[in-house]
């Protein structure tokens, strides 16, 4: 056992969370620190450095394993699962079935919720939100008030930012950058160097790649 669950409580709605404490060192922790809250045992496991501190939140299904840390006032329930040494932190929540794991970093305001995963060294921050069955690995940055959903996948080390959107079977992937107010979806793909922002829109079958920069109010189809 490396924590127990104290006396001190918290409410969420009809779910009573409970302050942990550590019952012995390990990683950055002492015994005797006192971590963030969660509803039941189950939510933190007893083995590897993970960790639940600040005021931070873990109910529901939710789990958190092996080397991760979620910490701030971040939420993670559901039947969430954050694990690998990825760490959720800030005001940021993970939710459904959610998974966050390997480096990922989720911070800030942003959200990961339905089957979504964030793997890898990925980082999502800002406002932006990750859901549906929408995939976010490799080196990439979702932030800003993007959003990545449905089936889309944004990988290797691409970026999408600002209020962008990457939705229905959309890939994003090379060092592509995809930002402003612009929209990639259906069947579409944006990769290599390739830059698309302002308002535009690509969607169908399209492919935007290489170099190619793509402002302004056009449409690719």
């Amino acid at each position: 056992m490396k924590y127990k669950l104290t006396k001190n409580k918290k409410t969420i709605g009809d779910v009573t969370l409970y302050q942990i404490e550590a019952l012995k060192d390990f990683s950055h922790i002492k015994k005797g620190d006192l971590g963030g809250w969660i509803e039941k045992e189950s939510n933190l496991s007893h083995h590897g450095d993970c960790w639940v501190g600040g005021d931070a939140k873990v109910f529901g299904d939710a789990r958190v394993f092996g080397s991760a840390k979620v910490f701030g006032n971040a939420r993670v329930y559901g039947d969430a699962r954050v694990y690998g040494t990825a760490k959720v932190s800030v005001f940021a929540v993970v939710s459904g079935s959610a998974r966050v794991f390997g480096f990922a970093k989720v911070f800030d305001q942003a959200k990961v919720s339905g089957d979504a995963s964030v793997y890898d060294d990925a980082v999502v921050c800002g406002s932006a939100l990750v859901f549906g069955n929408a995939k976010v690995y490799g080196d990439t940055e979702v932030s800003g008030g993007a959003r990545v959903y449905g089936n889309a996948r944004v990988f290797d080390n691409a970026e999408v930012f600002g209020s962008a959107s990457v939705y229905g079977f959309a890939r994003v992937f090379g060092f592509a950058k995809v930002f402003d107010n612009a929209k990639v979806y259906d069947n579409a793909r944006v990769y290599d160097n390739a830059r698309v922002s302002a308002d535009v829109r690509v969607f169908g079958n399209a492919r935007v790649f290489d170099n190619a920069k793509v402002y302004g109010d056009m449409i690719i189809k």
